[in-house]
């Protein structure tokens, strides 16, 4: 502009273009992360910069002060902390899924403190970043002008790993923001292969398909994201916002007391801030049933223990806490990345294709700078044979020659050569002239002709392209890979549910009276013949003991009945799974139980539409019968089942239609057989009516419904058994003494009935003593005798332990 001129601006005009301007360069060069790599150009640069500076994965450290002053003197012209921040955050392992820095010194915890000063610290690149500038010397992408025109940096890194799904990004840029949450390895290479695979099919893919492989982000920190629906929405639209909680468990405590043990919390959660959160919470009278707060975390993990007083109810509690603390926040999901320079917000399958996208034409720009250097390489070698063929004549005119430049000159002329290839005659050495070093031009000549070959076949070839895709992440997931973090927790509504990844199997549920679970694969109880010793089935302390062992299958509802009537409902795939020899883990860890509230029976539903009604016994003989739908929705707390009189405890629940028998036995053998239809239908609060008239000193010891072609197997506190056929018991009315079942003679020998179950002739069962020890046996290996016959032994068992329990394990579960 001219001095003295004067220009009319519209300013409205003005402001708008001076500030899309500066947006843009916000939004381009600083805030958001490319597609490609999932990096800012901050992120880029460093990489970059430590790449040339030789600070590789195998090097020594060096200080981290004199990687950020190469970075800000030759590509970042920004602030010294900006570069040193994004730098340590590389760094952190609670911060990246896959950290791109190997940190040595203090780089920041996930209490919130700040990384030491620059000065302290030292730094190198992690083999994963090696991975994301692997091939950058082979013009596999384009390099522009630094800050000040004197050198070049690269636009996009050639990235052999998907990036930005695996660690995410973050950052505000204006008017926009960008929040997208890390991913596992294993599964991103997985959902890769997958698209690859279905290549031509790709428009037919949908994010409920690629959710079967990736089932929701995976966060360094680990933690359970509650629902798959808001997971689903992210990934079909990229926008979304995900509830993730905290990891904790409920240990008991001697004199009735619980701790709460928290060993992960949610992704960007400050550990330091979450227990200063919890213990404002407590000062101002909100969670007035904790007594002590304390963090034991170490190198070895996590570890917020909570102390309860006495008489606290630590699942209220632990609700309590992720109710009103960070133990429960919420990730809102923003996948905005720039796409050809452009903010774009990217649903899970588009940004899998943008890097699928940007691997072809890595790999094809490879491809072309490997072709045309062997193509360069084997012309001078092509050339070199040439003269090795014509030794003689060569020789005789290097020699004629009065300088190097007519002899090339002339080796042009006779042989037809180029210059490059009479150039390398006279650079070649007199060794190369030996037998053994012409076979070797010969064979590199042979060498590289294929690698010709080959690479022009991949240029012709795209889907060898996409194959080379495929096994270079198959190669990374199994060098990098590691198993999930991130738990994913169903809710009931959800269209696409936990059932959906769950392998439908056979398992046993056992309960002991002190009040732990477990949930162990069926088949970890070999099948053993009869009075045999069993293995150790669970460890269990001297004042515990096992009272119930349920067969179930893994995506059955488990119904659990308590010494207070109540009721509770948790699918079986929900208990956490066990080893055979475990303990498990106390209850109240997976429901809801009241202070010193006690499981006495458990039933599984496989479908709520196929029973009508539930039938429950008492240990002093009443009997209940309930419709079924009226469990068919248990709420978290609990639903009253039955009235129970002081003294009496519910001990036997089955489904039945409404038309079965019923038989009751009694400890001292005593069993009765009635028609279900003559206990009417009653409602949750009733009691029930009498179903056996007990004699004094006995109680019931077992319940169960009448099969068409079964019998009665009868199992004794001291291991002996039996099989009584259905038909020795009559059909009489409830509310009688019945007929006896056991040798009354010979209980002093064989103990007091344990357990009765109806059986099948295929059928196994598995029996838990007291103490623990598990037999599992074929029913047909046990006979059938009369109703007052003793029976055989059964189970071994070692000297003061008895029979405690038995699970049915029907023939198609066997």
């Amino acid at each position: 502009m001219d001095i003295g001129t004067i220009q009319s601006v519209d300013i409205d005009e003005q402001m708008r273009t001076a500030y899309l301007d500066y947006a843009m360069s916000v939004i381009v060069a600083r805030a958001l992360p490319d597609a490609r790599d999932g990096l800012k150009p901050v992120h880029r640069r460093i990489l970059y910069a430590m790449e040339d500076m030789g600070i590789r994965a195998n090097s020594a450290y060096k200080k981290s002060a004199r990687i950020v002053g190469e970075v800000l003197g030759k590509y970042h012209p920004h602030g010294d902390m900006a570069v040193y921040d994004a730098m340590a955050r590389m760094a952190q392992d609670f911060s990246m899924r896959y950290p791109l820095i190997d940190g040595q010194g203090n780089f920041g915890s996930i209490d919130g403190d700040a990384p030491a000063a620059m000065r302290y610290t030292e730094a190198r690149l992690n083999p994963m970043a090696e991975e994301l500038l692997a091939d950058i010397d082979k013009d596999t992408v384009d390099f522009t002008d630094n800050f000040d025109g004197t050198l070049k940096e690269p636009v996009v890194l050639p990235a052999r790993l998907p990036n930005l799904l695996l660690n995410g990004s973050s950052g505000i840029a204006v008017g926009m923001a960008t929040s997208i949450p890390p991913h596992n390895l294993r599964e991103v290479a997985q959902a890769v292969d997958y698209l690859i695979e279905n290549y031509d099919q790709m428009d037919d893919i949908t994010a409920e398909d690629l959710m079967r492989i990736i089932p929701g982000p995976d966060f360094p920190t680990g933690g359970i994201i509650v629902g798959r629906e808001g997971i689903l929405h992210g990934y079909s639209t990229g926008r979304s916002r995900l509830t993730v909680r905290g990891v904790a468990r409920i240990e008991e405590q001697k004199g009735g007391r619980y701790n709460i043990i928290i060993t992960e919390i949610p992704y960007q959660v400050n550990k330091a801030g979450l227990i200063e959160r919890i213990a404002e919470l407590v000062r101002e009278g909100k969670l007035d049933e904790i007594s002590d707060l304390r963090d034991e975390s170490d190198r070895h993990g996590m570890s917020i223990v909570i102390e309860l007083r006495r008489g606290a109810q630590p699942r209220q509690v632990l609700n309590q806490l992720y109710k009103y603390t960070p133990l429960q926040s919420t990730f809102s999901v923003n996948m905005l990345a720039l796409v050809d320079n452009e903010p774009r917000l990217l649903p899970l399958k588009r940004a899998l294709q943008v890097f699928i996208q940007h691997r072809q034409e890595v790999l094809t720009r490879r491809t072309r700078f490997e072709l045309d250097k062997a193509r360069a390489r084997a012309h001078i070698l092509e050339g070199l044979l040439i003269a090795l063929a014509n030794l003689d004549a060569v020789i005789a005119i290097i020699r004629q020659s009065p300088d190097a430049e007519t002899a090339r000159q002339r080796l042009i002329e006779r042989f037809k050569l180029t210059e490059v290839q009479a150039q390398a005659i006279l650079d070649m050495q007199l060794r190369r002239l030996a037998a053994l070093e012409r076979q070797k031009i010969e064979d590199e000549y042979r060498e590289v002709t294929e690698r010709i070959a080959y690479l022009e076949d991949l240029l012709a070839n795209p889907r060898k392209i996409l194959a080379l895709i495929q096994t270079d992440m198959k190669e990374l997931a199994e060098k990098y890979g590691d198993n999930r973090r991130t738990r994913i927790a169903a809710e009931a509504k959800e269209d696409f549910s936990e059932e959906d990844l769950v392998a439908d199997e056979a398992v046993l549920i056992t309960l002991t009276a002190r009040g732990y679970i477990k949930r162990v694969n069926a088949s970890a109880y070999r099948t053993q013949n009869r009075g045999g010793k069993g293995v150790i089935g669970q460890e269990v302390k001297e004042e515990d003991e096992i009272t119930t062992i349920l067969a179930a299958r893994t995506l059955d509802t488990l119904l659990f009945f308590t010494d207070r009537g109540k009721v509770y409902a948790q699918k079986a795939h929900q208990i956490p799974e066990a080893g055979r020899t475990d303990k498990g883990i106390p209850a109240i860890n997976v429901l809801a139980l009241e202070a010193n509230e006690r499981i006495t029976v458990a039933v599984a539903v496989r479908s709520f539409a196929d029973a009508r009604y539930c039938l429950m016994a008492t240990v002093n003989g009443k009997v209940k019968r309930v419709d079924l739908s009226e469990f068919e929705s248990v709420r978290p707390s609990g639903l009253i089942a039955i009235s129970l009189e002081n003294g009496d405890q519910l001990g036997w629940v089955r489904l039945t239609d409404g038309s079965r028998h019923v038989l009751l036995v009694t400890e001292q053998g005593y069993t009765v057989r009635f028609a279900e239809s003559e206990v009417r239908s009653m409602g949750r609060q009733a009691s029930g009516v009498t179903g056996i008239s007990l004699r004094e000193g006995d109680r019931v010891a077992s319940m169960d419904i009448v099969e068409e072609g079964g019998g009665l197997l009868l199992v004794t506190t001291k291991g002996f058994g039996k099989r009584v056929r259905l038909d020795e018991f009559v059909l009489k009315g409830r509310a009688i003494g019945g007929v006896m079942a056991l040798d009354h003679k010979a209980i002093a020998k064989t103990g007091k009935l344990a357990v009765a179950r109806v059986v099948q002739e295929n059928d196994e069962v598995a029996l838990f003593s007291a103490s623990g020890v598990a037999l599992r046996v074929k029913v047909s290996s046990i006979p059938f005798k009369g109703r007052v016959a003793q029976g055989v032994s059964i189970m071994h068992l070692d000297e003061g332990d008895s029979v405690a329990s038995i699970a049915r394990i029907p023939q198609e579960e066997a």
